[in-house]
């Protein structure tokens, strides 16, 4: 880098009209302009030349630039102030304005106006950017250092490390420990509007119809072990090392599948926001997941799109397959963090139909056990349930009866007994294994040939203390807790009637939040903790709602956690209240 030219007191007392070289790169460390113009405070020069100074230039530095010249802090300073911490727009919507090509590698965002570009040297964008609107503070989106432009160079100040906490947050495994514990109380912190808010319960962006898949990022990332999982990953990188092993296997040979050496983008961006919804260090208490559901878009190849409404629970399966595949699972147990949470077994007998006469001569299919029948183990990462039917007939004013059903009539599908027919086949369930983390699927759309109906039955349940046993074969020598708490629970709004209604379709999740500091004020903390707290969430929208509420919407996905300690509350049959 060219030394800095400045114009020293001997320098301005000479002829006005003598011509002078033009200033280099770091002419705006100049205490005073060049020539008779009035001092200005300071001047970022856009001279691109690279011409070596000459020795009378030289002669024109004084001890005070020198001296300044010589200090790194003083230099960084210069253009700090420049920067606004309060553009919530950078950290909301990050969207890169200019690319040079069409990856995301090695973006740059503008700390002065929001802007991203893509790369930072003289032919980039970023560098005409800092010439032209005099916009000189840069921050690296992915390595989080900060530097200044034209001049290229790093600034270290810690000024800047609430604006690198927000941009990308970083956990230390105390801290993610501390939220498993079954005594953490959830602390409130503060924007820059001085607003209160708990981390992890904060809003995202309804960019237009994506309110379907926010609900499920809502509550995949207040399950524990998933959780964890996010907030200290790390994204990896290929290298030359890794490139070079790739090499294909020798004739004859299996390739074994394990952990990628590199980190696909759909997990990167997922652990990226996961990190950013539970950062007590937000300058706005909400995020936006543009960044995430666009990778979501390209990965299922515009199957889930933030433009149209969609299906939550396909988006559901669609995630945790391939979030099990990006994190090197296989088809072993327990081979990814999805499966060792999500993944039971379950039995299934199959039989044809056997249609028999009973005492009153109507003719039924039943079961026979003395019958051939097919026993097929097989695996789940969520359950389906069937809901009854709702009512044909009106009541007096017209309206359709919503009728109830309770939870234990439900999941008697899964009892080993309920015989269910599906394709000329009559079918038994049972549950071989439960998993320490059950997702509930309440089957409330169906399709026909002219319409999408949807049944609105209402299913009575318990948010705690569900004793899952009549529904898992289990061995009496080694018995596993089947005791299970909801800790989530998304909720479909829409117009009364049967006929699905997209256009005016809602979705809301209502989240466990355990216990959480009563009131805002710090000095009011002190014996005001409450527990069992829930909060209901919909895109922006984050309020109380209170847990005897919580079985009245129409529920379609559930998530329930096994209980591990004992003596956490009444244990209560999946019917009871």
């Amino acid at each position: 880098m060219p030394a800095t030219r400045a114009i020293s007191e001997d320098a301005r007392s000479q002829d006005a009209s003598q011509t002078l070289e033009p200033p280099m790169k770091k002419a705006r460390l100049s205490a005073e302009p060049a020539g008779d113009e009035p001092p200005s405070g300071r001047i970022a020069d856009t001279g691109l030349s690279n011409r070596e100074p000459s020795l009378d230039e030289d002669e024109w530095k004084d001890d005070a630039l020198a001296e300044a010249e010589d200090d790194p802090s003083r230099r960084s300073d210069l253009y700090l102030d420049t920067a606004s911490p309060t553009l919530s727009s950078f950290f909301s919507s990050k969207l890169v304005l200019i690319k040079v090509h069409s990856s995301n590698i090695n973006v740059y965002g503008c700390l002065v106006c929001g802007k991203y570009f893509q790369g930072r040297g003289k032919s980039s964008y970023a560098y005409a950017h800092s010439i032209h609107e005099d916009h000189h503070v840069f921050i690296n989106l992915e390595t989080r250092k900060v530097y200044v432009l034209p001049d290229g160079y790093e600034v270290h100040d810690p000024s800047l490390d609430d604006i690198s906490a927000v941009l990308s947050p970083v956990f230390s495994k105390s801290q993610v420990e501390a939220l498993s514990i079954p005594s953490y109380v959830h602390r409130h912190s503060y924007d820059l509007s001085s607003r209160a808010y708990y981390p992890g319960f904060v809003g995202l962006n309804n960019i237009k119809r994506n309110d379907y898949l926010n609900v499920i990022i809502h509550a995949l990332v207040h399950v524990p072990p998933l959780r964890d999982y996010l907030l200290l990953f790390k994204p990896s990188k290929p290298t030359a090392t890794t490139a070079a092993s790739a090499e294909p296997p020798a004739e004859g040979r299996k390739l074994k599948r394990g952990p990628p050496t590199t980190s696909s983008e759909l997990l990167n961006r997922f652990a990226a926001l996961a990190k950013k919804l539970w950062n007590p260090r937000l300058f706005k208490s909400q995020v936006s997941p543009h960044e995430f559901l666009q990778e979501v878009t390209r990965a299922s190849s515009g199957k889930f799109k933030i433009t149209e409404q969609g299906d939550p629970v396909e988006f559901l399966g669609w995630l945790l397959n391939r979030l099990h595949a990006d994190m090197g699972g296989s088809r072993r147990k327990g081979s990814s963090v999805i499966y060792s949470t999500f993944q039971g077994d379950l039995k299934v007998e199959n039989q044809q139909v056997v249609v028999r006469q009973d005492w009153e001569g109507t003719q039924r299919p039943e079961f026979k056990i003395d019958e051939d029948f097919k026993t097929l183990q097989s695996h789940f990462l969520f359950l389906a349930v069937d809901l009854p039917p709702p009512p044909l007939f009106q009541d007096a004013v017209e309206k359709n009866i919503i009728p109830q059903v309770s939870l234990a009539s439900v999941l008697a599908k899964y009892d080993g007994k309920t015989v269910q027919e599906n394709g000329g086949e009559l079918r038994r369930y049972k549950c071989q294994r439960l998993p320490p983390y059950i997702i509930l699927h309440y089957k409330r759309f169906t399709k026909n040939f002219f319409v999408e109906e949807k049944n609105p039955t209402v299913v009575n349940f318990p948010i705690g203390g569900v004793d899952f046993s009549p529904y898992v074969e289990t061995s009496e020598a080694s018995p596993s807790p089947t005791v299970y708490d909801l800790i989530a629970n998304v909720v479909h709004e829409s117009t009364a009637g049967t006929a699905r209604d997209k256009s005016n379709t809602a979705w809301k999740v209502q989240l466990r939040a355990g216990k959480v500091s009563g009131g805002t004020d710090e000095s009011s903390e002190s014996g005001a903790d409450q527990d069992e707290k829930w909060f209901q969430i919909q895109d922006l929208i984050i309020e109380d709602i209170q847990k005897e509420m919580i079985f009245l919407g129409e529920t379609v996905l559930q998530i329930w956690q096994k209980r591990v300690a004992s003596g956490g509350g009444d244990i209560v049959m999946a019917g009871g209240n």
